[in-house]
């Protein structure tokens, strides 16, 4: 599986801080294991329109980004949380407050830390 999330920042997700994930060039979304937003980037709020506020606290799947609470991905998620194994990447299209707009996905979860991401890359 390829993915455009550098193995240098999967490494540092147990100290990962809101600076770090801002200066990324892709979404970072850290949420647990119930999908409720922990960390909100930069990157993924400007390409949702969504403050970092507004999405922090909230669950993913049902309130930040519905268009994702289906099988392919919430399933996928509920999956790899329940193995404590997530490691999917897949292409996806986001149509929540948004014109559709075709990203790359990489969830994954850090075994160590427990801690689930959701990494977003838009697709040109």
């Amino acid at each position: 599986m390829t993915s455009f999330v550098p193995e240098t920042v999967l490494q540092k997700l147990a100290s990962l801080q809101r600076q770090d994930a801002d200066s990324c060039d892709f979404g970072i979304v850290k949420v647990d294991d119930a999908g409720v937003v922990q960390l909100y980037n930069k990157y993924e709020s400007e390409l949702a329109g969504i403050a970092p506020k507004e999405a922090e606290g909230r669950n993913f799947f049902t309130q930040v980004a519905p268009c994702t609470n289906n099988r392919l991905f919430f399933g996928r998620f509920k999956d790899g949380v329940a193995a404590n194994n997530l490691n999917v990447a897949l292409p996806y299209t986001f149509t929540y407050k948004m014109r559709p707009t075709n990203v790359q996905i990489h969830m994954y979860r850090d075994a160590a830390t427990k801690t689930n991401w959701v990494f977003v890359k838009k697709r040109l």
